[in-house]
């Protein structure tokens, strides 16, 4: 059954505050095709691509919705339909879990992005080159491996890698933006230090970083970012659905407004504005699926 947008809006905006995150409003100057409420985690990749799709979105003439919550709520908001769609999930591998329990539910599109990776990274000078080697250091890294957000299906694997390897390493939880900050701190010092990390990350473009092998291949080979709709969007909004379909962009591109997002003062709807306004044909291949 379909949901009347009030209703939609208010218990997304509930979910919201429940992780601490206010809604944002669609651009005013939208013209009245409906809204589309667009769900992400709080990850620089995310944030990157959810902005860009907003603003594509609202070039075809939608408002757009955009609400940050954790991977978990994110996935049950779209398979409960107070969000329309992600652009940020992960598989089969960091959100398989999500998918295995709401994937009924869903409609999974297919992938937006090719060439994601899950990983330990290390500043570049570190001698250390293997997650196996972690306990033979670990007093150089503090005894602890610098993860983000505890709901976070990296971190989880994280724990997983852990106990595969025996690790005498204590997993701390934070956010996207302590670890780089913690990141970048070690660097500056010439420190050791290891970060969960994941490909596309701006901060391989920032530092000299590598990841640490993974014999035991725990973290999985390479993964795909999925677009996912909720149930009956295609019919209620052919439109807004076939460019959420059609949109597809590169590690490369959304590196490029990553990067722009960690300028000083950045606002990331504005650089994803930016980027759609100098990307035009790849913008338009988009936006011709609606017609």
């Amino acid at each position: 059954m379909k949901k009347h947008p009030l209703n939609r809006r208010i218990r997304l905006a509930g979910l919201a505050l429940a992780t601490g995150v206010a809604l944002t409003a669609g651009a005013a100057q939208a013209q009245d095709k409906g809204s589309v409420h667009l769900a992400y985690v709080e990850w620089s990749s995310e944030i990157a691509s959810t902005n860009v799709v907003r603003a594509v979105l609202e070039q075809a003439g939608y408002e757009v919705e955009m609400t940050s919550l954790s991977a978990a709520a994110m996935w049950q908001a779209v398979a409960s339909s107070d969000a329309d769609a992600m652009v940020a999930a992960w598989l089969p591998t960091t959100h398989a879990d999500y998918l295995e329990r709401v994937g009924d539910e869903v409609v999974d599109l297919g992938p937006n992005l090719d060439g994601t990776k899950l990983g330990l990274v290390v500043p570049a000078y570190t001698e250390v080159d293997s997650i196996a080697e972690l306990n033979e250091n670990a007093e150089d890294f503090n005894g602890e491996i610098v993860g983000i957000d505890p709901g976070a299906g990296l971190m989880r694997l994280t724990e997983k890698v852990i106990e595969s390897y025996d690790l005498d390493l204590d997993l701390q939880s934070g956010s996207g933006a302590t670890m780089t900050a913690a990141l970048q701190s070690a660097i500056n010092n010439k420190e050791d230090i290891v970060v969960t990390s994941w490909t596309p990350h701006w901060m391989f473009a920032r530092w000299d970083v590598k990841y640490l092998e993974d014999p035991k291949n725990v973290y999985g080979g390479p993964e795909q970012i999925h677009t996912i709709a909720r149930q009956g969007l295609e019919e209620e909004m052919p439109g807004a659905y076939a460019i959420l379909d059609a949109f597809e962009w590169t590690p490369e591109d959304m590196g490029e407004v990553m990067l722009m997002n960690q300028e000083e003062d950045a606002d990331p709807y504005e650089n994803a504005k930016q980027w759609v306004e100098e990307n035009p044909e790849q913008v338009q291949e988009w936006l011709d699926a609606a017609s």
